[in-house]
């Protein structure tokens, strides 16, 4: 034990952490974290603590994890600056309604106001930007925090949150009998909120009375689950099914009523046509925000709305709607399926028929640029390679930038459920090393990959070393252009190709990687793709691409709007 003859604030710690299922978390050390630390040295609990190189991507690999295993990430960083540094992660993960615990030490709580050394009103600076935060300056209430906080993560729409935990604290006594947790709360989302009844009796009649409804499903019935209900409710419409770009893998996109994604990035005129001519836009798990509706044009804003969410701030603010139904998807889903059982004038939509011509459509003018031997090498040549050579069940970590909207629109992911991880919320760069190596940990028997532009790269290369010494055989590719290249793409299409401080030197990324022990290639003749992509795929350790590929603003990108 520590020296001390009570329970430790610090070893509560580990014991709650322990008490709500936790399995791995990922962080970085500090001086303000050394009771804490001491604590996970000393303690059996189970818990591997991976050390990261930095906070941000801590964060990062706590939000992948949480995605792909359906329990909140959890991770860790110092006072001062450790705390502004995880905090991107946070809130990417909150807007994402993904549920990570976020836990910053703090300076104690007797040298407030003295000028410390990292101090920072963390409980400030977290307030609007993560679900549910508070410092732990009470030792007594240690255990109701971190309880209040799965309690926050998992429940009505999951989020992030955070737990201050000063110094003083780390040491003082916690009553042992305060140590339990409420094993709901170990995976999200927990204790469902139901429709109403006459929600969905109201739903079930729009739709039994419409001629071309769509599905527009956003991250929602992914996180709760909802894939078999949303296929039960399309079946019996023949309705076709959209997803935005979080919300791939709501539907196999090769089942029949699976229209793919729409909106601004990775939406094709075909995809958007059969939106526009909807009669009934129903809205699952969907905010209808600025990407996924091309700026609020499409869907039309005459169109009859029906929008199911857990959030009901999210309901009606974009798109006047008819029937609001504030409940988990997967629930409502399951009511409205049952609903539309029970009646007999359904009328088929012809959703599989407007889905096929669509993706005809957009198959026809993807095939050429797939098997073009160009150089630079294109986009879609990758998305090609990459679909013959991976399994069905791996995972694809991208980044914004020009990974995003080639996967989006052009890798046909042939099964439900999560299998595309991308950082929507607010598109940082740099997202996807730190998410992958989170998926990895969570989900260890499928293969992993991490997509990034090279902008991404000098982002986020000090990971590798992270990669390396877990061993972790993630293959990492890097599409290499020299450039952040969706802001010249808007330089180029909407400020008369006035280029501006967008252009960097080229870096050799296989190189870099190599030096911290990823085994690497550098592609750039097409001919060699598909063989060198397929060995870095199947090579049991760390692997990286680097591919010297089209920039975005020369390619035929499917994006219809750089500035959304």
């Amino acid at each position: 034990m520590s020296g001390t003859n009570y329970l430790t604030g610090a070893e509560a710690m580990v014991r709650m952490l322990e008490a709500h299922g936790v399995k791995h978390m990922f962080g970085l050390c500090g001086d303000t974290t050394l009771p804490f630390y001491d604590a996970l040295a000393r303690m059996d609990h189970g818990i591997q603590h991976i050390l990261t190189r930095d906070e941000r991507h801590a964060a990062y690999m706590a939000d992948g994890y949480a995605r792909v295993t359906g329990r909140p990430g959890v991770c860790e960083g110092p006072s001062g600056g450790g705390a502004t540094y995880i905090l991107p992660g946070v809130i990417e993960a909150n807007e994402s309604s993904v549920p990570i615990l976020a836990i910053t030490s703090d300076v104690a709580t007797s040298s407030r106001g003295k000028y410390p050394l990292t101090e920072l009103d963390q409980a400030s600076l977290f307030k609007p930007l993560s679900k549910w935060n508070t410092s732990l300056d009470d030792a007594t209430r240690l255990p109701a925090m971190v309880r209040a906080a799965f309690r926050a993560m998992t429940t009505g729409t999951p989020g992030a949150t955070h737990l201050a935990l000063p110094f003083d604290t780390q040491k003082a006594q916690v009553d042992e009998a305060e140590i339990w947790a409420d094993a709901r709360h170990r995976s999200f989302p927990a204790e469902r909120a139901g429709p109403d009844q006459s929600d969905i009796d109201a739903a079930a009649e729009v739709l039994a009375k419409a001629k071309s409804a769509v599905v527009i499903c956003g991250g929602g019935p992914v996180l709760s689950g909802a894939t078999d209900a949303l296929r039960k409710v399309a079946a019996l419409l023949d309705m076709p099914v959209a997803t935005t770009v979080s919300g791939q893998g709501s539907i196999a996109e090769t089942d029949p009523l699976a229209l793919g994604v729409v909106g601004s990035n990775g939406g094709v005129p075909a995809t958007r046509a059969v939106v526009d001519a909807a009669d009934v836009i129903l809205f699952i798990g969907c905010r209808a925000g600025s990407v996924t509706t091309e700026r609020w044009r499409s869907p039309t804003r005459d169109v009859t709305v029906i929008h199911i969410d857990s959030d009901p701030m999210v309901i009606g603010a974009n798109y006047q709607t008819e029937v609001a139904i504030c409940a988990d998807a997967r629930l409502a889903l399951e009511a409205l399926a049952d609903a539309l059982e029970a009646r007999s004038d359904l009328a088929a939509q012809g959703g599989a028929a407007k889905a096929k011509a669509a993706w005809d459509a957009k198959l026809a003018a993807y095939a050429p640029l797939a098997a073009s031997q160009d150089t630079p090498i294109r986009p879609e040549a990758v998305m090609a390679a990459l679909m013959d050579i991976l399994d069905d069940d791996a995972i694809v970590v991208a980044d914004p930038g020009t990974p995003c909207p080639y996967f989006s629109a052009h890798y046909r992911w042939q099964k439900p459920g999560r299998q595309f991880i991308t950082n929507r919320a607010h598109g940082a760069l740099g997202y996807s090393l730190g998410a992958a190596m989170g998926a990895h940990v969570g989900r260890p028997s499928v293969k992993t990959l991490a997509v990034m532009g090279d902008g991404s790269f000098g982002f986020t290369c000090g990971e590798f070393e992270t990669m390396v010494r877990h061993k972790m055989p993630i293959t990492s590719i890097v599409f290499s252009n020299s450039v952040y290249g969706w802001i010249k793409a808007g330089q180029d299409s909407g400020f008369g190709q006035r280029y501006y401080n967008v252009d960097f030197n080229r870096t050799d990324h296989a190189a870099v990687a190599s030096a911290f022990g990823v085994k690497s290639w550098t592609v750039k003749d097409p001919a060699d793709l598909r063989r060198v992509l397929k060995e870095a795929v199947e090579h049991d350790g760390p692997t990286l691409v680097d591919i010297h590929s089209q920039q975005l603003h020369e390619a035929a990108a499917p994006v219809s709007e750089w500035v959304a």
